[in-house]
């Protein structure tokens, strides 16, 4: 972990004891309950990936309320702009893996918690960007600045979503240039860092046959048995050693009885990894695996044979941010003086992509704590949220002084 620069102290100090900056920071304590609410209401918007529209309206209205410059792009991110380029960007994910099928889906206890599909992850990220999005607005007087600042909602984080907002932020934006450093906010835990790129390389294999009748065209090739084939075949390869990786079969189906043979299968694969020369080595494994057991099966075929396909359905690039980046510092400088304790890890976020680029980016929690991701219980309390709303603003306050955000010095 790198030590806190001199500069970061100084600069945190300054920023600290300014008057507009501690009316900020109280506007995040005065204004729990208003967080609250809102963090509610937003996840009782349904954003799955791909239909992440409807979210997206709401948050452009949320932000031209607040009296920003607010748009949604050709990717559905909903933007908001202030000041001058270039810009930090601040940002947080619209989708979720569930959906709410309807309001009651998303409840709230007395004492705040919150349950339902997408209430941490990421309800908590989406309230910060919210919550600063209002203070901003409500606490004009601020310390010097030389970038302006740009928050997006965006889409395409979770699934096969392929971090398509993120792509278009980052690389095919006309704003793409002019963004310098990126602080992505996902879920609500302040007690990490990511600081570290998880890649991942996603695929769909599939066999095709003649199908037919399960007794009287017996022989033929079987999509279904070459499919379980190469996922048998897949599962025995080794993962030994550095760097970590990973891989998961996680979605299997085809045929349409049990007395026909399936005229196609189809497989979805997961393959991760921290670095992207392993998982090309384990992409080469699945391609092996597909094209043996698509030859066994038609070895063994007495009539028509099979064919295997191999199509790449994500890609998310391994990564990593410089030891030395003073994002890095800032933020550990910032947690110092917070009392947060936080550690480096290496996850999968929409901070991949800038990390992939060479964009300095980290990934921070909105505050509260949250759990069960993924799950119809997803759950949050907004408990010490107003700690990790002031982690962010002083974040994002030491990237905009410098003159070249979040680079290494």
């Amino acid at each position: 972990m790198a030590a806190h620069g001199p500069t970061a102290a100084t600069d945190l100090g300054e920023i600290v004891e300014h008057r507009g900056v501690r009316e900020c920071l109280q506007w995040f304590t005065r204004e729990k309950q208003w967080v609250n609410e809102a963090h509610l209401r937003l996840c009782r918007v349904p954003a799955p990936t791909y239909l992440e529209g409807e979210r997206a309206a709401w948050f452009l209205e949320q932000f031209q309320a607040a009296g920003w410059d607010a748009s949604i792009d050709r990717a559905g991110n909903a933007i908001a702009i202030e000041g001058h380029a270039p810009y930090v960007a601040l940002t947080a994910h619209l989708d979720t893996v569930i959906a709410p099928r309807n309001k009651d889906d998303i409840t709230v206890d007395p004492d705040g918690r919150l349950t339902g599909p997408g209430v941490s992850d990421n309800g908590a990220g989406l309230a910060a960007l919210l919550a600063i999005a209002r203070a901003w607005k409500a606490c004009p007087n601020r310390p010097e600045l030389h970038h302006g600042l740009l928050l997006a909602a965006d889409t395409g984080e979770e699934g096969e979503g392929n971090l398509r907002g993120m792509r278009r932020l980052a690389k095919d934006s006309p704003l793409a240039r002019d963004i310098k450093a990126f602080l992505v906010l996902d879920g609500a835990d302040t007690g990490h860092i990511t600081n570290r790129a998880l890649g991942s390389r996603r695929f769909e294999v599939a066999f095709a046959g003649p199908g037919g009748h399960s007794w009287s065209d017996y022989g033929v090739g079987n999509p279904l048995h070459a499919l379980c084939r190469a996922v048998a075949l897949f599962a025995d390869t080794r993962l030994d050693g550095a760097p970590k990786s990973a891989f998961n079969v996680g979605l299997i189906e085809g045929g349409s009885s049990v007395n026909a043979i399936a005229h196609s299968a189809l497989a979805k694969v997961d393959i991760r990894s921290e670095s992207n020369e392993k998982m090309d080595e384990l992409v080469r494994a699945l391609t092996a695996a597909v094209d043996r057991a698509r030859d066994i099966e038609n070895q063994r075929a007495t009539g028509g044979k099979v064919t295997g396909r191999l199509k790449e359905i994500g890609s998310r690039p391994a990564a990593a941010l410089p030891e030395q980046a003073s994002i890095l510092r800032y933020v550990q400088a910032v947690d110092a003086h917070l009392g947060i304790r936080a550690r480096l890890n290496c996850s999968s976020t929409d901070a991949n992509v800038p990390l992939s680029l060479g964009i300095p980016a980290i990934a921070i929690g909105g505050g509260g704590a949250g759990g069960g991701a993924h799950t119809a219980q997803e759950w949050f309390r907004p408990e010490g949220r107003d700690l990790g709303l002031k982690r962010i603003l002083l974040v994002l306050l030491l990237l905009m002084r410098e003159s070249s955000p979040g680079t290494a010095t």
